[in-house]
C-alpha cells in the first residue's frame, strides 16, 4: 500500500499534503521550507516554486523531478438563477464530480466539496447514491475544488468548506481528514476548523475514532429518522448501525467537544414529518443540546416517489421539535434549478445559466 499522497509512480502531490506530511516524505526537507514551498502552491495559488526562500537547488531538482502539481478540470459552470449559487463540475482523468459555491448571510463563501465518485450507500432518496460508487478522490483532488472556487470568487472570501457533496466521506477517512487538514493549515486555505463540517450518515466506527482523534471539525450526522426500521428503509447502512447506538455516539462526541449534537434531517412529506419522531428525537437526546438542521427534500425530475413537505406539514414538525425542546434551523436549499441541493449532485451539468468563463 503506497503512502497517502503518493501516486503509483512514486510522486507526491504537492497540494495533497501539510508541512509535517511532506517531511515524512521527504524527511531532509527543512521544517520551514516545507510550510513556505506549501504555501507557495496552496495558499499563493501558484504552479511553481522557483525562489522560495531556503529552498536549494538540489531540493529544488528533487521536488521538480518526485512531485506534481496537475489540477482538476473545470469542465462545467452552472449559476443558479433563482440565487447566487454555482455548481462545478469537475474532471480528473476519466472521473467528474461536483462541488457547490454556497453565498452566506455575510459577505463570503462556503465551498460543499465531493469526498468520492459516486457513493455505495444508496440511500433511497438521493439521486447521487443511484450512481454508485467509482472511487475514493485523493486528498489533493478534494483541496483543488475549493481552490478553483476561491480562485473565482473575487468578490468575497471562501471562509467555510462542507464534506456533504458526492460521497460518504467517513469511507475515505484518511484522505478527508488530510484534505481537512491542508485547508485549514496556514499554509493551506487557513480556514478555521470550526467551520469546516463533516457529515456522515452513520458509520460507527468512525464516528468513535473521530471523537477520539480529537479532531477540531464540525460533525454532522444525517439521521432522517428517528426510529431504526423506518431509517433502514431510507438508508440501508441503518440496518448494520442502529440509531440508539448513533445517538449515543454523537452524544459522547458533543460531551467530548463541549457542543451541540449536529443532526441533519432531510424532510419528505408523508415520511419523517410526524410529531412522534420529534417525541422519539426528544427522548434519545434528553438533556443534551441539539441543533437540528431541517433541509427540504429537493426531487430530480426522475425521482422515485419522494416529495417536498407542504408549508402546512412542515410547520407541524417544527412545533413538534419545538414542543420537545430540539434546537432546529431550517437550512435553506440553493440552487434548485441546476440541482445544487444536498442529494442531487450526480455529475450532470443542467439548468440555469452555463457560465463560459470566469465569474465576475
Amino acid at each position: 500500500m503506497r503512502p497517502c499522497g503518493m501516486d503509483p509512480a512514486g510522486r507526491v502531490h504537492l497540494r495533497g499534503h501539510t508541512p509535517d506530511s511532506l517531511r515524512e516524505v521527504w524527511p531532509d526537507l527543512d521544517p520551514g521550507v516545507a510550510r513556505r514551498l506549501l504555501s507557495r502552491v496552496i495558499f499563493e495559488d501558484r504552479d511553481d516554486f522557483a525562489e522560495v526562500r531556503g529552498l536549494s537547488k538540489a531540493m529544488a531538482r528533487h521536488v521538480g523531478e518526485h512531485a506534481r502539481l496537475d489540477r482538476l478540470t473545470v469542465a462545467d459552470r452552472r449559476r443558479s438563477q433563482v440565487d447566487p449559487f454555482v455548481k462545478y463540475l469537475f474532471r480528473s482523468g476519466p472521473s467528474t464530480f461536483e462541488a457547490v459555491r454556497i453565498p452566506l448571510e455575510k459577505p463570503r463563501y462556503s465551498v460543499c466539496v465531493s469526498s468520492q465518485v459516486g457513493c455505495a450507500l444508496g440511500c433511497v432518496f438521493c439521486e447521487t447514491g443511484r450512481l454508485g460508487f467509482s472511487r475514493n478522490l485523493d486528498a489533493w483532488e478534494i483541496v483543488d475544488q475549493v481552490l478553483a472556487v476561491r480562485r473565482e470568487a473575487t468578490d468575497r472570501p471562501v471562509t467555510g468548506v462542507v464534506f456533504q457533496g458526492q460521497g460518504e466521506p467517513f469511507q475515505n477517512y484518511d484522505n478527508v481528514l488530510r484534505a481537512a487538514a491542508i485547508l485549514r493549515d496556514p499554509s493551506g486555505l487557513r480556514i478555521r476548523g470550526d467551520r469546516i463540517t463533516i457529515s456522515t450518515v452513520g458509520l460507527l466506527p468512525q464516528i468513535e475514532r473521530f471523537t477520539d482523534e480529537g479532531h477540531p471539525y464540525r460533525l454532522i450526522l444525517s439521521l432522517t429518522s428517528a426510529f431504526g426500521e423506518k431509517r433502514a428503509r431510507l438508508m440501508p447502512i441503518g440496518g448494520t448501525y442502529d440509531v440508539p447506538d448513533l445517538a449515543a455516539a454523537m452524544i459522547r462526541h458533543a460531551r467530548r467537544r463541549r457542543a451541540h449534537v449536529h443532526l441533519a434531517w432531510v424532510l419528505m412529506a408523508g415520511v419523517n414529518t410526524q410529531p412522534g419522531e420529534a417525541r422519539e428525537l426528544g427522548r434519545l437526546f434528553a438533556g443534551v443540546p441539539v441543533r437540528l438542521s431541517v433541509i427540504d427534500y429537493n426531487a430530480a425530475p426522475d425521482a422515485p416517489g419522494f416529495q417536498r413537505a407542504g408549508d402546512d406539514e412542515r410547520s407541524r414538525f417544527l412545533g413538534a421539535l419545538a414542543e420537545t425542546g430540539i434546537g432546529f434551523v431550517r437550512r435553506y436549499s440553493g440552487g434548485p434549478d441546476i440541482d445544487a441541493a444536498c442529494g442531487l449532485l450526480a455529475s450532470r451539468a443542467r439548468g440555469g445559466q452555463a457560465m463560459e468563463t470566469e465569474p465576475e
